[in-house]
C-alpha cells in the first residue's frame, strides 16, 4: 500500500469494540494520519450525531458518511441528503407494527424518532442515536426530512424482518440487513458505496488511494470500491468473500492494527 489519501471505516463491529468503545490509541494514530494528509472517514449506519460524539474535537476535520450513506458531510459541510417518500415511510411503519418483537426508528435529518414503549430497546437504541425523540405515533410527525428507517429485532433481522419488508423494494427502496439485530430501509440509490464514490469524486481520489474496513452487508458496496478492502475477522461470511484482505477482529482493534502497519511502512519509505 502507498499514497493512501482516505481511510474509511465502519463503526460498530469494525472500528469500535463490542462495548462500543474506541481504542485508546485512536487519538495518537489520528494525529499521525493528519500529519500524512490522510483524511479519516467514519462510515456508519449510525446517526450523524452519534458518530460525531466519538470525534467531537475533530469532527470538522473529517468526512462523515452517516445513516448508511444517506447523509454525508466533509469538513463540517453538508454535501448530500437523500430524503425518503413520506407516504411510503408511513406504509413501512404500519407493516413493522405487525412484526412481533420489532422496534422501528425513523431517522430524520434533525433527530431520530421512536414510538416503542420497550424500555430495554429504548436504552439500547440511544447507543446509536444521540439526538432522539419519543412520540406517540410515528406517522403523525411533521416538518422533518426522513433519510432512513431502521428496524431492530433481538431475534435477528435477517430472518424475522427482512422477508416481510423486502417487497418494499418495488418502491425504489433498498432493504438491507445492516447488523445481526438491525435492518435499514433507504432509497435504492443510497448506500455507503454511493456516498464514498461521491466523496472520492469531490476529492479526486482513486480506488487505489483508499483503505476501507467493514464487517456487515451494508459495507459491501464501499468495500467493492477499494483495492485495499479489509473484512474484519468477526465479519459476516459474505463480507469476507468480497474483501481483498482480512483484519483482526474489532475487539483486537484490527482497524488500528492495520493503520499502524501502514504508518510504519510510510516511515520506512521516508527514511
Amino acid at each position: 500500500m502507498q499514497n493512501i489519501k482516505l481511510i474509511v471505516t465502519d463503526m460498530d463491529g469494525t472500528l469500535l469494540r463490542s462495548n462500543h468503545s474506541l481504542s485508546p490509541e485512536f487519538n495518537k494514530i489520528y494525529e499521525e494520519l493528519k500529519e500524512n494528509n490522510i483524511t479519516f472517514v467514519p462510515a456508519s449506519g449510525r446517526q450523524y450525531y452519534s458518530i460525531i460524539s466519538y470525534f467531537e474535537n475533530i469532527k470538522d476535520e473529517l468526512a462523515i458518511i452517516a445513516e448508511n450513506g444517506t447523509y454525508v458531510t466533509y469538513k463540517g459541510e453538508e454535501i448530500f441528503v437523500d430524503e425518503l417518500d413520506w407516504s411510503v415511510v408511513k406504509e413501512i411503519v404500519e407493516e413493522v407494527r405487525k412484526i412481533e418483537g420489532a422496534n422501528i426508528v425513523l431517522a430524520g435529518k434533525n433527530a431520530a424518532y421512536v414510538e416503542s414503549k420497550d424500555e430495554t430497546f429504548l436504552e439500547y437504541f440511544k447507543n446509536y442515536y444521540d439526538k432522539n425523540i419519543w412520540v406517540d405515533d410515528l406517522t403523525k410527525i411533521e416538518n422533518e426530512q426522513f433519510i432512513k428507517i431502521a428496524v431492530n429485532h433481538v431475534g435477528g433481522t435477517e430472518f424475522n424482518v427482512f422477508p416481510k419488508l423486502v417487497d418494499f423494494e418495488k418502491y425504489g427502496l433498498k432493504v438491507v440487513v445492516s447488523g445481526e439485530v438491525w435492518l435499514d430501509v433507504m432509497n435504492k440509490k443510497s448506500n455507503k458505496g454511493v456516498a464514498l464514490q461521491a466523496l472520492m469524486n469531490k476529492l479526486d481520489i482513486s480506488s487505489e488511494e483508499i483503505i476501507v474496513f467493514g464487517d456487515f452487508m451494508n459495507d459491501l458496496e464501499m468495500l467493492n470500491l477499494a483495492k485495499y478492502s479489509f473484512a474484519m475477522e468477526n465479519a459476516h461470511q459474505n463480507v469476507k468473500e468480497v474483501a481483498n484482505f482480512k483484519a483482526p477482529s474489532n475487539d483486537e482493534d484490527g482497524v488500528i492494527q492495520v493503520i499502524k502497519q501502514y504508518l510504519q511502512q510510510l516511515k520506512t519509505v521516508n527514511t
